[in-house]
């Protein structure tokens, strides 16, 4: 009913405005249900039956963080004028327009005369933060897949719905955007079918900006997602998947509850760690904190326990009750890092406060990863790992933004795997295989017997009359094709093997650019794969800089090297003597700049004579600049260092 007078509405043309608030008169909240449990007395006793635990999923800028905000509307978790993306409550989030962390609330909901417990995650579209949405299917029984209905299946579509897939969840399909002119909805319905196999029949249409087709949604995610599969007369048991830092509190730790209930004054105590904590407060987020006195098995819960650090709360670890045997929860495994960068303070008395804000941060984004580091030029500090070069900078922006702090960021790597054939490195290390990122650390090649390279499967979703283009990119960044398959008469799905330090720092600005926009990029590892890599050395008139090389594959030496000693020419000060900057791999110049020195002219005060004087004064000057090179030490200042070596 509700798509036939959507339909009708759009066909008479009425203006957007007199639909809101046609549909705003409509969309009342039923008795309520959130003021039936505002005192939450009975919360731990809501029947497993009555709950749903389910995730909002799709690409980037489909809408979903929308369809949180009417769906927390329409249940009356918040009022009407709370503004837009409710969810999306950290600056970084507001600024950028994305979500970059995933966001729970439970939330009350009536349908057929029987209120309805929602635990609803909100979470990423972009593939950097895929670890979000991973933690987050393990706390669900279902998902909602979010299709934009102008831009159809992208990338991320794809990867998110073989995600939810692979753990066999519930899957309603949801189209929005349907009030937009160039919605196509049919379409995209018919692409659901060919790629998904989707009953286009069951594909609900909404416009999550005008409230059209919500409530359907609601009762369709009750109607078609189970209940949780738990047991609330074992022991209690839970998994903790997600916890961030309170400065009062300490480390708060968000828990889906498998089994048994859990109580306020209860010690708890971690599996991974072993260490015992008493339960001082549990939460539920409506999205605001509630307090409540207990929670049960199927709930969601918020746990303050005086956790500390970074290092006790362990995003996917399995909390029990003292004392209690237990067997670990293997639901989820946290994603490898895939992009590593240097992180130093600016200056090294800011280091304990840089290492307290990096703890504190690592807690709400488990993902990342850290090694201490140290530098010549930059002095101690950390590698992390990232997912990819947004999570990185998403990463380094809420450093700043949140903790004050001022991190000089070093420009990003991957990690490479070396077999080694010296037997004095391998007794040394204890394995013939040495893992590194760092280019100072890379052994001579006579050390060296084989070189392998991480290699990442790429999905890149684009219309058809671009595809040349794509493929000459993916050409050049030394991409192999795997399959192309039409998905419709307009747009193909391509799959490309690339090495992911080809990738990483600028492949999708340029696939977006070739393609105006209209493609899009998901890439997941494929694993380390046998290649020839080559350690590009920077000199300075002969000398060695190490905080300047790079490891590179031996085919872009010379475009590395070219594009380094261009940057340095403009960067390193003019000084008395000139300075010759080469780029080298071993022995062999790969390209080549010179800094011409300062030069006085001897000759201003001569004022005629002959020329052997001014020969003369001219070959001193030489011999003197001659001599100067042999002894001067080429001063680079810190500031260069932190300009080459920085993002």
């Amino acid at each position: 009913m509700l798509k036939t007078v959507t339909t009708s509405l759009w066909k008479s043309k009425i203006k957007r405005t007199q639909i809101i608030r046609l549909f705003g008169s409509s969309t009342k909240i039923a008795d309520d249900p959130n003021a039936k449990y505002e005192d939450l007395s009975n919360f731990a006793n809501i029947p497993v039956e009555n709950i749903r635990n389910f995730s909002i999923i799709a690409h980037v800028d489909h809408g979903k963080s929308t369809l949180a905000d009417r769906i927390l509307e329409l249940t009356g978790a918040i009022s009407r004028n709370s503004g837009s993306q409710v969810l999306d409550n950290l600056q970084v989030e507001k600024e950028r327009g994305i979500t970059v962390k995933a966001q729970t609330v439970s939330i009350f909901h009536k349908h057929k005369d029987n209120v309805y417990l929602l635990n609803l995650i909100d979470t990423p579209g972009h593939v950097d933060f895929s670890n979000e949405v991973s933690r987050s299917l393990a706390a669900c029984d279902g998902v909602i897949l979010l299709v934009d209905a102008c831009h159809g299946v992208q990338a991320q579509t794809v990867a998110n719905y073989h995600l939810a897939k692979g753990r066999k969840l519930a899957i309603v399909p949801v189209l929005n955007k349907i009030d937009i002119k160039h919605a196509d909805p049919d379409k995209v319905c018919k692409d659901l079918k060919s790629l998904f196999n989707i009953d286009p029949f069951t594909v609900l249409k909404v416009s999550a900006k005008l409230g059209i087709g919500v409530l359907e949604v609601l009762d369709r995610i009750i109607e078609t997602i189970p209940p949780p599969q738990v047991d609330r007369d074992t022991p209690f048991r839970a998994l903790l998947f997600d916890s961030w830092f309170d400065r009062y509190r300490g480390a708060l730790n968000l828990m889906y509850l498998l089994n048994g209930k859990l109580q306020v004054g209860e010690e708890i105590q971690s599996l991974s760690t072993s260490k015992v904590y008493p339960v001082k407060s549990i939460s539920i987020l409506r999205p605001s904190e509630s307090q409540v006195d207990c929670i049960s098995a199927g709930q969601v819960g918020l746990i303050a326990c005086n956790m500390r650090n970074s290092k006790e709360s362990i995003v996917g670890d399995t909390i029990h009750l003292k004392n209690q045997e237990c067997s670990a929860v293997s639901s989820f495994k946290p994603q490898q890092p895939m992009v590593f960068a240097g992180i130093y303070p600016a200056d090294q008395s800011k280091h304990v406060a840089l290492r307290s804000a990096i703890d504190k941060l690592i807690l709400n984004d488990s993902a990342v990863t850290v090694n201490i580091d140290s530098s010549p030029a930059l002095g101690q500090g950390w590698r992390l790992g990232f997912l990819g070069l947004l999570h990185m900078e998403v990463f380094c922006q809420r450093l700043e933004q949140e903790h004050g702090a001022e991190p000089i960021i070093t420009a990003p790597s991957v990690t490479y795997r070396l077999l080694l054939k010296n037997p004095k490195m391998i007794k040394q290390l204890g394995s013939e295989v040495l893992e590194l990122s760092n280019a100072a650390l890379y052994p001579e090649p006579f050390n060296i017997k084989e070189c392998y390279e991480p290699l990442v499967k790429g999905t890149i979703i684009t219309p058809g009359q671009y595809l040349g283009q794509i493929i000459s990119l993916c050409v050049e960044r030394r991409g192999i094709q795997e399959s192309s398959i039409n998905i419709d008469n307009d747009r193909m799905l391509i799959k490309y093997i690339l090495p992911l330090n080809e990738i990483i720092v600028d492949f999708n600005d340029h696939l977006k650019s070739l393609s105006s926009g209209y493609a899009s990029f998901n890439y997941e590892d494929y694993g380390y794969h046998l290649t020839n890599l080559v350690r590009l050395d920077i000199h300075l008139n002969g000398k060695l800089v190490d905080e300047f090389c790079r490891i590179v594959h031996a085919t872009k030496a010379k475009t590395v090297g070219k594009e380094m000693v261009t940057k340095l020419k403009d960067m390193i000060p003019r000084q008395m003597v000139q300075i010759a900057i080469q780029a080298c791999v071993g022995s062999k110049v790969q390209a080549r700049e010179t800094i011409k020195p300062y030069r006085k002219d001897v000759t201003a005060k001569l004022y005629g004579g002959d020329v052997t004087r001014r020969m003369k004064l001219l070959k001193q000057q030489s011999d003197g600049k001659k001599k100067m090179r042999q002894f001067a030490n080429i001063q680079v200042p810190h500031e260069t260092f932190i300009n080459v070596l920085k993002r």
